[in-house]
Formats: C-alpha cells, structure tokens, sequence
C-alpha cells in the first residue's frame, strides 16, 4: 500500500531530560522518516516547544529557527553553577546573602538585562571554538572565552518571589527563587541573563527551570507529547503552505503557473514588490509551492517545495 511520505512541521512539547537531538530520533522513529531536523536546541533540563520539520518541509526551519521566543524561568539567587543552570556543579559562595537583597534591587538587576544587549553566551554551550564546542572544552577543564553576542530582549519580568531554604553539598543554603517571563531574540541564553542578574546583585544565581511556550506566533498549547503512543504523530503535522502563511504573505496561483515556477520561470502575479519571502501556494489544493521574491509583478524562486510524492510504507524500518 501506498502512502503520501510525511511533510509539515510538528510542534513539540519537549519533555525534561530528553535532548533536542533525542526528540528528532523519537520522531524519525515514528515517522519511518530520515528526513527530520529541528529549529532551535533546548537543553535537556528544559520542557517546551520544539518545532521539528519533517520531510520538504525542513526547508522551512532556516525561516523559523530566527524567530522570537518566550520562555518561563525560575531563577535561583545565592548559588551559582559552573553551567549556569541546575545540571552543573556549585561554584563559589556568593559575597552578597539574598536577606540583604530588596525587590527593588532585584527588578533594577533585570532591568539592567532588558532591550539590546551584549551578551556572554554560558560557557557550557554548544557554541564551537576553535571548530570544537564549548561545553567540550568545559568539561575537559580548558580555559573558555566565548565572545558577547549582541541580542533583543523585549520582556523580562519577575512574576513571584519565593524566599526558601535549600540544601547544597550537604549545607543549608538560603536562596531566593524568582519566577520570570522572558521574551528574546533567537541566539539569547536565558542562562546567560540568570549569571547576569546573579553577578548584578552579588549573589550568584542560576537557573533551575526552564520553558519555552512560544516560537514566534506557535504556541506550546498546541504541542503534542511526541512520547505518547496514543498520539497520532502524522495527523498532527502542521501544513507547509499553512505554517508559511503564518510566517510570510501570500500569492495564489494556479496550476499553469505553479508549474511554472517549479521549472525555474518567472510568473506575473499582482503583489507588492518584496526581497521575499513570500509564500506561493496553488488555489486548487492550497500547496506550498515555493517561497518566492516579488520584484515589478514577477515572482522568482527563492526556495522550491517539491509536490507531495508517494512511498511505500515499508520505510516504517527507519531507525532512531
């Protein structure tokens, strides 16, 4: 029997523990699809949306990888990690004690972090050195500088503060827990802005949750638990011509010309002149066909989306 082959993209709810190359494995798995690739790492210890392209439509994860995305946190201030977050070891004990620290001067610390800043990426980070990854370098005890990175951060605010007691090593520590809503530009660590806010006060901090419920207009609500065998995973891809829609205008076209575009010609279309991208879909059966340039009404192929094609189903056996 003949099937359709998988295309679309599919939000994710990541679990805690799992990693974002873990998640692409489930999904080749239950797919039987080799073709599967993901728009933005989250680590292991966060949850969240993770949108996975599947088939053609990895073509669209170059668009959707750059997108904004809103994270909810919990800050933890009066200990600090060598990796910036709760999977890594305590470090030094901070100069500051969180009973002398005030709201005031916790919301001038994340003020401080809010709008265009320059940034020093988490030392445990995948970012490459010297083509080798910086958490590799880390773990081995190698020196590490990582150059700042100028990134948006357009909301940060703390939405609770629980004053607490913890156990570090073996000590009773007291900390203060700051719950936060953060919205930022693509390459921003959230870690990052814990360090700082940590550093800022005298506290030290780190992060001990994570999770990200937006990537650009896509909601983790309408996420699935890849994980759960009673999810059908292929009835909850999102179609490519719907997801483009959401990301770029439109222009509707109809067959003759949608083969035309396919083959590399230009096609008269009424549209504003636009760089690109804009999505050209077929009125007969809404296909993305392409993303495509407008200059003086002729559309020109940025990216070409093939028609859906038939496999067998017996490529099921595609493995993790």
């Amino acid at each position: 029997m003949l099937e359709t082959a998988p295309d679309g993209i599919l939000l994710v709810d990541k679990p805690q523990g799992i990693s974002s190359h873990r998640a692409v494995s489930i999904a080749r798995r239950r797919l039987g699809l080799k073709k599967v690739g993901h728009a933005g790492t989250l680590d292991p210890m966060a949850t969240g949306l993770l949108l996975l392209g599947i088939g053609p439509s990895t073509r669209l994860l170059t668009h959707l990888v750059g997108l904004d995305k809103t994270y909810t946190a919990t800050i933890r201030l009066g200990v600090s990690t060598d990796s910036d977050d709760a999977d890594g070891t305590p470090t030094t004990a901070p100069g500051v004690t969180v009973a002398d620290v005030s709201e005031a001067a916790v919301e001038a610390a994340v003020a401080e972090q809010r709008g265009v800043i320059d940034q020093v990426p988490s030392t445990v980070s995948a970012i490459k050195v010297d083509g080798r990854r910086a958490y590799d370098l880390a773990r081995k005890g190698e020196a590490v500088e990582l150059k700042s990175r100028t990134v948006t951060v357009s909301q940060f605010d703390v939405t609770n503060r629980n004053d607490r007691t913890v156990t570090v090593d073996g000590t009773d520590v007291a900390v203060v827990d700051l719950d936060v809503v953060v919205t930022c530009s693509s390459g921003t660590y959230v870690r990052a802005l814990a360090r700082d806010v940590g550093a800022t006060l005298g506290t030290g901090a780190h992060l001990v949750a994570l999770r990200r419920t937006r990537v650009g207009p896509f909601d983790v609500q309408d996420a699935i638990d890849l994980e759960d065998d009673a999810v059908d995973v292929r009835a909850a891809l999102a179609r490519p011509a719907d997801i483009a829609r959401r990301l770029f205008s439109s222009v509707t076209l109809d067959a003759a010309s949608a083969k035309d575009l396919t083959d590399g010609k230009r096609v008269a279309a009424e549209h504003p002149d636009s760089d690109g991208p804009v999505a050209a879909v077929t009125a007969s059966d809404d296909r993305l066909v392409g993303l495509v340039s407008v200059r003086r009404g002729l559309l020109r192929v940025i990216t070409n989306f093939p028609a859906p094609g038939a496999s067998s189903s017996s490529q099921t056996g595609a493995r993790a």
